[in-house]
């Protein structure tokens, strides 16, 4: 693949899962604590372990092709670190330490448990298929 389809390719990626971040987020808005976010950082972790794990068991070439652009592209315009750093930041200028620790705790966790699922399921996913 030459460099500049590479770009094309991961940000095409790119605004499609940025286009689906903002959909989900409007969905899933809710006042008083940031649940869009964390559901979409929760899929997108699933989503990016599954996808690595399932490439790193096959053999390379179609699946390959699909990285760029399902990975870097999609996955990264989907999930939002820099987000979840500002929600945080406004639940702890709202005085609510508590709810922006717990909104940490639980980030973290989910997204983690999120990637192992992720994680399994390709895995899974790769040893069916020959």
């Amino acid at each position: 693949m030459s460099a500049w389809r590479g770009y094309a390719v991961v940000g095409l990626g790119s605004g499609l899962g940025s286009l689906s971040r903002h959909q989900l987020g409007v969905w899933l808005a809710t006042p008083g604590f940031p649940w869009a976010t964390l559901a979409v950082n929760l899929l997108g972790s699933a989503l990016i372990a599954l996808f690595a794990a399932w490439a790193a068991h096959r053999e390379h070439g179609r699946v390959a092709r699909w990285q760029p652009f399902l990975v870097a592209g999609f996955c990264g315009g989907f999930t939002t670190f820099s987000l979840f750093g500002l929600e945080t930041l406004a639940l702890m200028g709202q005085g609510r330490a508590a709810a922006a620790l717990g909104y940490v705790a639980l980030s973290l966790v989910a997204w983690l448990g999120a990637a192992w699922a992720g994680d399994h399921a390709g895995r899974r996913q790769a040893a069916r298929r020959p």
